[in-house]
């Protein structure tokens, strides 16, 4: 008795669990994909070596040439800060993202998400590096702070990443661009 009591509680949370996942948000047009408006960032335009890179739900998948089997795959990794980056008062978000094309490596980049009046806007992104090892991303002041491990000068990519490297990044003149440490806005 005590048992069959267990399994009817278990099977209600279950079906509880399972409609609250399932029940669509108010928000959401019928026959539209709800995105969170948290998280409505990984589903953008970011700018990576000059090439627009359409995000959907956090991925993005081209092919890497014209007649090529390869595909170039772009993913958002996280990290995520949020901060005002542009001035305006309005919270906007930072992250990392991947990209890979076939081979041995994986770049790591940081762009930023403008959070405006219709949604976010996305930026160009900077190279952090290949196969580092992200630590944290922070804006503070208006200026991403992106720390990181990576090689040495004249490590093999096979090296662990053990050198730490901090970059900083503002938002100027309509991009992300790096500062060099005596163009870091206090």
């Amino acid at each position: 008795m005590h048992k069959q009591i267990l399994v009817t509680l278990l099977i209600a949370i279950v079906i509880g669990a399972a409609i609250l996942l399932l029940w669509p948000s108010k928000s959401e047009a019928p026959g539209q994909p709800a995105v969170s408006a948290p998280t409505a960032y990984k589903s953008g335009t970011y700018i990576i070596d000059g090439q627009p890179v359409t995000l959907v739900n956090g991925t993005a998948s081209t092919v890497s040439a014209p007649g090529s089997a390869s595909q170039t795959v772009t993913q958002y990794f996280g990290n995520v800060a949020t901060g005002d980056l542009n001035g305006d008062g309005v919270p906007d978000a930072a992250f990392l993202l991947t990209q890979t094309s076939g081979g041995s490596g994986t770049f790591y980049y940081v762009v930023a998400a403008l959070k405006t009046a219709t949604g976010y806007q996305g930026t160009n992104a900077i190279l952090l590096g290949d196969r580092i090892a992200p630590q944290t991303t922070e804006i503070k002041n208006g200026q991403i702070v992106v720390n990181y491990a990576d090689r040495a000068a004249g490590e093999p990519m096979t090296a662990q990443p053990s050198v730490g490297v901090t970059k900083y990044i503002s938002f100027m003149d309509g991009s992300l661009m790096e500062m060099t440490p005596t163009t870091i806005v206090n």
